[in-house]
């Protein structure tokens, strides 16, 4: 069995707000901490939205690269609906080399929509956009 955990990197702490650089320090101990225990894998999340800091999950992660040596780290889940597949893939193939083989992509339409609209994409279209990129980053992964 594997466990791990998956983090919406949240800029709140209870109902204090924390100051952007603070959250963000905060997360990358806490994946650290996660690697000095064992964990076998930390995801985080995607938000487009103030209250968190995780809508560019990449980057994050590839931080918290140079942070760790065996926890895997994954999104969770990243909006391929809103997204170009092909930057998709160079990002997390870059991650994968600066985490040396230690990054995982899970990819899906999102449980949120406020992505849609920010990047001018009709939430009806949701389905469609899914499954056309979907099929483009398949072909690409090679």
């Amino acid at each position: 069995m594997e466990i791990g955990i998956d983090s919406f990197a949240s800029a709140m702490y209870g109902t204090n707000s924390l100051s952007g650089v603070d959250a963000m320090e905060q997360l990358l101990d806490r994946i650290a901490f996660a690697d000095e225990v064992g964990l076998d894998v930390f995801g985080i999340g995607e938000h487009h939205r103030k209250e968190f800091l995780d809508s560019a999950t990449a980057v994050i992660l590839a931080a918290a690269a140079t942070r760790t040596k065996q926890i895997r780290l994954g999104s969770a889940v990243t909006v391929l609906s809103a997204a170009d597949p092909v930057r998709v893939y160079q990002n997390f193939a870059t991650l994968d080399l600066i985490s040396k083989g230690r990054a995982e992509l899970v990819v899906g339409r999102g449980s949120s929509i406020e992505a849609y609209p920010l990047f001018g994409f009709d939430l009806d279209d949701n389905y469609e956009m899914y499954k056309e990129k979907l099929g483009l980053l398949l072909k690409i992964r090679y």
